[in-house]
């Protein structure tokens, strides 16, 4: 493998991920699937399983944010920095059901120093939003990749 200032920004971005991946138990055994990765963005899709489902018949909530945190892990850490979660908030709109197709699309807002923004919308295979996530990230001094 090449050496992280060898690579182009996406080629980075799709190794970061590609070690992520390989090691998040957490977004693979909840069936996530990650479409899409570029530089401070990430598209993860999820459906919906019964046993996501609450009391209620509907995604439960927690799933929801679970989705959402992936993405949002997944966008911050596009540049060889280790990037954590400093805070997180999730507004839900509408519920998610059994047998949705859900995808969590994240977008970098802001990236100054070690701190992080980044804005997750959740929405159905009908572009339905559903939710909306505002992650604060917070780099550690760690690579993936030898620089």
């Amino acid at each position: 493998m090449k050496a992280a200032s060898e690579m182009n920004p996406q080629e980075l971005a799709e190794a970061c991920a590609k070690i992520m991946w390989d090691d998040d138990n957490a977004s693979q055994a909840l069936g996530m699937d990650l479409i899409r990765v570029a530089p401070g963005e990430a598209v993860i899709r999820m459906t919906v399983t019964d046993i996501m489902t609450n009391g209620h018949g509907n995604m439960h909530g927690g799933y929801l944010f679970a989705l959402a945190d992936s993405a949002f892990a997944f966008a911050c850490n596009t540049y060889n920095q280790v990037t954590v979660a400093q805070h997180c908030s999730i507004t839900y709109i509408a519920p998610g059901s059994l047998g949705d197709v859900l995808t969590a699309t994240a977008r970098e807002l802001s990236r100054q120093g070690r701190s992080g923004i980044y804005d997750i919308s959740l929405t159905r295979e009908d572009g339905t939003v559903i939710a909306e996530f505002r992650g604060h990230s917070r780099t550690i001094n760690r690579t993936f990749l030898p620089e």
